[in-house]
């Protein structure tokens, strides 16, 4: 394995232990729960997307006239990333991008995607991130995330843009919470069924063939820049605190719903 993936991984794995391990997944305990959690996500969901994108728009030339850009290597690497993202199947073989499919998760087990829709229409509307905010009352740990996703895609720099979808996106739903999620669709399948089975789709395309291309993609982007690993190392360390962050707010909501209850 490339030695600077290798010095990462090292660096960043307390904090992923923080989130793999995180006791937001433990009280999640009911439907009620569950809808909470994913009132937050979407927000992480969504900006995932459009970082996703911004790596599309640097490494290849999404515009016409076309030229040629970057290197072919690259190109492919995104482009099939793309593809699984932005047009996977749902579980009746409909074509869905994994936003979709979880607005639609999100719509079956009840939670509320009255804040999500608005945010994207009003930065549809007039393209200002605070005035969309405010229209949708976006949880302010959200806020902080997305912020944070487009500091670096506004950044422009496509090795950052690859190093936090790479190592702080891909891989950190973890086996527990997958549990969580499966016990819970035994008993209450007509509103659990479509989000379990996008964790299980994320775990198997996304955790596994996506986290192999994206980890090549980042490799050849910074080459033997040692400049440019350093700076990918603090960008994904302020991701995965990002998530941290976000994680702990939801997990107060839940529990402090709980405790009204």
């Amino acid at each position: 394995m490339n030695k600077h993936i290798e010095r990462i991984q090292l660096a960043i794995e307390p904090l992923r232990q923080q989130i793999v391990n995180h006791p937001v997944y433990s009280v999640i305990e009911s439907v009620e729960d569950l809808r909470l959690f994913m009132q937050h996500h979407i927000f992480a969901v969504w900006d995932f997307m459009s970082l996703l994108k911004a790596l599309q728009n640097n490494l290849t030339c999404t515009s016409v006239p076309w030229f040629p850009t970057g290197n072919a290597a690259t190109r492919h690497l995104i482009n099939e990333i793309v593809v699984g993202e932005e047009s996977d199947v749902d579980e009746h073989g409909q074509r869905k991008s994994h936003f979709e499919l979880y607005l639609e998760a999100m719509e079956q087990c009840g939670a509320s995607t009255a804040s999500i829709n608005q945010f994207i229409a009003s930065l549809k509307a007039n393209g200002n991130f605070e005035k969309a905010y405010a229209a949708s009352n976006t949880p302010m740990a959200a806020r902080r995330f997305v912020d944070f996703t487009f500091d670096v895609i506004n950044s422009q720099k496509a090795y950052l843009q690859a190093g936090i979808f790479t190592f702080g996106r891909e891989d950190l739903i973890p086996s527990m919470f997958l549990a969580i999620i499966k016990d819970m669709a035994l008993d209450f399948p007509e509103q659990i069924s479509i989000f379990k089975y996008y964790l299980e789709r994320h775990i198997e395309v996304d955790g596994d063939h996506h986290s192999h291309l994206a980890l090549e993609m980042t490799a050849l982007l910074c080459g033997d820049d040692e400049q440019k690993w350093a700076e990918v190392g603090v960008a994904i360390s302020e991701s995965l605190q990002q998530r941290i962050q976000l994680w702990n707010e939801v997990h107060k909501e839940i529990c402090k719903t709980k405790a009204i209850a």
